[in-house]
């Protein structure tokens, strides 16, 4: 029997895919850079029994914790950025244990629902979603009730564009004796981020973001304190794939505990190859956000945030009479732009332009508000100044 005996059918391309090439300017994932998705083409080993990949891997998280300035141990798990928000909740969450939620956003209210899964009680820190945390409130608060096992806070909040000072969060929160969890998914690699000196017990990062590559991996820094906590419960931790203990050992016992995801980990570490080469990513990222934020206001848009934006996405109200949806379909459809609108509280009421990772350049940036211009005068928004025009001269201000 040969192959001529198999009836063989070729998908040439996925049921999903555009006719076009999108310009895909959303909050994450973000575009991909070609020799990110060579290293994903790569022949593969297996890597439950290639001692070569686990110096490989073990090599890519040192140089994640070097890029994060931590002295952690980082561990790279087979999922999208969520599963590394739920593993650091599943793997210190005992019942009945009270979880201080900071809620300032969709993705920090968010933390609540994984305390609960796992029987924990989460106490929610609630205030205003249009600015970042005020550590002096915050204070205030904790001198009344730090009872507290751990704290979740989300760094960069995706859904906003709201970047919160967990450098003072954090250290603040320790002084109380507070195990610290930030969601870093899109503030790490955008914004500085020094995870020792903020005194994070374990921060949370995603693959898709400003690192560039596609989603499908998500990286933890654990701290020993949280190891520690991890390796004293009084009941086993309800999980088996969110369960970061599990990890403790990998490389001196060359196990891991569900065989990784070999491509992705190729892809992910020419990606932060690419990131420690750009020595100036971290400036062109501010400097874009700044000069995003400058043309919108021009043009008479209203941002979401009064203040504390991020360098990774720039939010702003639908403008009146107008639909995100109508927003949205023009710019893909006749600009072959995609960017985003959001959800939960927000949907409906924001749209969202990602400029983190490669989405970070002139050149993309600077069609999409031209599009964005053209799209909104179509619709009937006049805008009052010329937004590319208006980026490009704040550029270097």
């Amino acid at each position: 029997m040969g192959l001529e005996d198999f009836d063989i059918k070729v998908c040439e391309k996925p049921a999903a895919a555009e006719e076009k090439v999108l310009k895909i300017m959303t909050p994450g994932p973000v575009q991909v850079a070609g020799n990110v998705r060579l290293a994903r083409s790569f022949i593969t080993t297996n890597p439950d029994l290639d001692e070569g990949f686990y110096d490989f891997y073990k090599e890519t998280c040192d140089l994640l914790a070097k890029e994060l300035h931590t002295q952690n141990n980082v561990y790279i798990l087979g999922g999208e950025g969520i599963l590394g928000l739920e593993a650091a909740c599943a793997s210190l969450t005992e019942p009945g244990d009270r979880v201080l939620v900071i809620d300032n956003g969709i993705f920090g209210k968010g933390f609540a629902d994984f305390v609960s899964i796992y029987g924990g009680e989460p106490v929610l820190y609630t205030t205003d979603y249009h600015r970042p945390v005020d550590v002096t409130a915050l204070k205030e608060f904790l001198e009344k009730d730090s009872d507290f096992k751990y704290a979740t806070v989300v760094h960069s909040d995706t859904p906003s564009g709201v970047l919160n000072p967990v450098e003072k969060i954090c250290p603040l929160l320790k002084s109380y004796g507070i195990l610290t969890v930030a969601d870093s998914v899109t503030g790490m690699f955008a914004d500085e981020f020094y995870v020792d000196d903020s005194m994070i017990d374990i921060v949370c990062g995603g693959s898709q973001k400003a690192l560039s590559a596609p989603p499908g991996l998500t990286f933890v820094a654990v701290s020993s304190a949280a190891m520690d906590v991890m390796e004293h419960r009084k009941t086993r931790i309800a999980s088996f794939y969110a369960n970061l203990l599990a990890f403790k050992t990998y490389y001196e016992d060359k196990w891991f505990p569900y065989t990784m995801p070999v491509s992705c980990i190729y892809g992910l570490r020419t990606a932060l190859d690419n990131v420690i080469a750009d020595t100036n990513h971290l400036y062109r990222h501010k400097q874009i956000a700044y000069a995003v934020r400058k043309a919108l206001e021009a043009a008479g848009l209203v941002l979401y945030l009064k203040d504390g934006y991020a360098s990774s996405v720039t939010v702003f109200n639908v403008p009146d009479g107008l639909k995100d949806s109508q927003i949205l379909k023009n710019m893909r459809s006749k600009y072959n732009v995609m960017i985003a609108g959001c959800f939960d509280i927000l949907a409906g009421k924001v749209i969202r332009i990602g400029h983190m990772g490669n989405n970070a350049n002139i050149e993309d940036v600077s069609y999409t508000l031209d599009a964005l211009g053209k799209v909104l005068d179509e619709l009937g928004f006049k805008c009052r100044a010329d937004m590319k025009q208006v980026f490009l001269q704040n550029l270097e201000k």
